[in-house]
């Protein structure tokens, strides 16, 4: 074999994949610039995004929100029945073991029976 030919191929090779690895990274670039980026203009809502007139919580609604706390409701959770359609964690499980607080990742509790005699 050829001792240049040896020498050549590896900066060949360095320059192909800097070209190739420039063009991957610069691609995805322009064609996102076309659709709408969250984050220019934080301030401002976008013109076509979808607006809630009218928000009903559904009839399970209160009752998953309300799992694990017991009767009566402590005055503190008012902030419930004005909670619209934006995200809360408070009406979903979270953590196992320790920290599962309002038993969602436990059996529900059946209450005791009766003898009757």
């Amino acid at each position: 074999m050829n001792g240049n030919v040896m020498v050549r191929h590896p900066r060949h090779a360095k320059f192909f994949f800097s070209t190739l690895a420039v063009a991957v990274a610069v691609i995805p670039t322009s064609a996102a610039l076309a659709a709408p980026i969250a984050g220019l203009a934080p301030y401002q809502r976008p013109v076509d995004a979808p607006v809630i007139q009218k928000f009903e919580h559904p009839p399970t609604w209160n009752e998953r929100a309300l799992h694990g706390i017991t009767e009566p409701v402590p005055a503190s959770f008012k902030w419930l029945q004005d909670q619209g359609a934006w995200y809360t964690p408070f009406n979903l499980p979270g953590m196992p073991g320790y920290y599962d607080l309002r038993g969602w990742h436990s059996p529900p509790v059946k209450p005791p029976v009766k003898n009757e005699r």
